[in-house]
């Protein structure tokens, strides 16, 4: 079944490949490189080739250094050829519109604290295509930079950092229009990174054992991020200084520490989360200066805190979410509220529904007078489910002091939505 399986998708990205050489008109020709062979490196076969052609890579250990590739080519790996940067290199430069790197397993970059050492970087490229690739203990597994339209898929980067000088895994600066899809990343600094990236997909990754963030972006508009998994990171997902993101259908899990959380959002504006998971966090989502945001349809399931809402956060909404199983569903630090809740179900509400229309009859007050307490002083956790603090949260509910009294889901919902994602 295994080779099989391997077999079928060595011939559908093969297929791929031909159906880019084909693009490039009838004149394309294909090189074949053999460590036994005519052409034994990489680098004496692009000296050869043309643009539209294809250098098809036997399998073997390759050890050519730093190659630069300046012409537009396919290079077609068989049965994952090695590359190894041998702690020294860069292995692969790229500086020329449409080329695809295809079937290749990269190894053992070179590092460095003012170079931003890859096994694959793309410099200024259009139409970049990097595909079912394995990349292996490198600095920067891809790196891109001022590059546009490219797509990189179905690839394995790991890494095994010794200390905290580890660079990205998926790494974009001032990129637009890219593709993200179908990777697994896990053992670098950040999972995926982008800074200065637009209009770009995020869908289907998943980053797990990062040393900081599964997903980190900062000055990147108008992006999509669907259906990725961020696990156990060391602070899940960051998302700072950023308009326009729309978030769909990720899972945020296990992402936990004292300074942990699922899904930062830092200065934001006119964004989408929607039908996400975020289970098991220290805190499902905290907000600091975002403004004009849209939370619906995500389920908070055993997190340490659900939400933690900053005073100035303002007009965002929290519509139709199930809130599970939380120790904390919602914190904030002042009693400022410029947000507002709706119809969301909460499973520590004890109102009721007389009129049987599926509404609770009472607001419910998500903050607690304990979770504000214990973000003063955190030892103060110790005391959780014990009859004092019981006391405290019943005598706050009926005669509210020190928690925010506007803070509230006028509309709480009776039952629990049944959202499956």
């Amino acid at each position: 079944m295994g080779r099989s399986s391997h077999t079928i998708q060595i011939t559908l990205w093969f297929t791929l490949a031909l159906g880019i050489v084909l693009t490039c008109g009838a004149s394309a020709k294909t090189w074949t490189i053999d460590p036994a062979g005519a052409l034994r490196t990489v680098k004496e076969g692009l000296a050869r080739c043309s643009n539209g052609d294809t250098l098809r890579i036997l399998p073997g250990m390759y050890r050519e250094g730093n190659i630069i590739v300046q012409k537009s080519v396919v290079l077609l790996g068989i049965h994952y050829p090695v590359f190894d940067g041998e702690h020294r290199y860069e292995v692969f430069t790229i500086a020329a519109p449409d080329v695809s790197i295809i079937g290749l397993k990269i190894i053992d970059t070179g590092s460095g604290s003012i170079n931003d050492v890859a096994a694959i970087k793309g410099l200024q490229s259009k139409r970049l295509r990097i595909f079912n690739n394995q990349f292996e203990n490198t600095f920067f597994g891809i790196y891109l930079s001022n590059v546009s339209d490219a797509v990189v898929e179905n690839n394995v980067l790991h890494s095994n950092p010794e200390s905290q000088d580890i660079g990205n895994g998926i790494h974009a600066w001032k990129c637009d229009s890219l593709t993200i899809r179908n990777n697994t990343v896990s053992g670098h600094r950040d999972g995926i990174y982008f800074e200065f990236v637009t209009r770009s997909l995020v869908e289907g990754n998943k980053s797990f054992g990062n040393m900081r963030y599964g997903l980190h972006f900062m000055f990147s508009h108008n992006d999509t991020y669907h259906s990725n998994t961020f696990r156990n990171n060391g602070a899940g997902v960051a998302v700072m200084y950023t308009k326009g993101v729309t978030m769909i259908g990720n899972h945020f899990e296990d992402n936990l520490g004292a300074g942990s959380y699922g899904l930062l959002l830092k200065d934001i504006r006119d964004s989408f989360v929607e039908q996400n998971t975020f289970s098991a966090n220290t805190i499902g989502i905290y907000m600091e200066g975002s403004s004009r945001c849209l939370f619906a349809k995500n389920i908070f399931h055993e997190n340490g805190w659900a939400l933690k809402i900053q005073a100035n956060c303002d007009g965002n909404v929290f519509k139709s979410n199930n809130f599970l199983a939380n120790t904390f569903d919602v914190a904030t630090n002042g009693t400022l509220v410029l947000n507002s809740f709706d119809h969301n179900y909460w499973d520590k509400y004890e109102g009721y529904d007389l009129n049987k229309d599926g509404v609770g009859d009472v607001p419910f007050h998500p903050v607690s007078m304990y979770s504000m307490v214990v973000d003063k002083m955190p030892s103060a956790v110790m005391l959780w489910r014990s009859l004092l603090v019981y006391m405290l949260d019943k005598t706050e509910k009926v005669v509210p002091s020190v928690t925010p009294e506007n803070l509230k889901d006028d509309s709480p919902h009776i039952k629990r939505y049944d959202y499956r994602f």
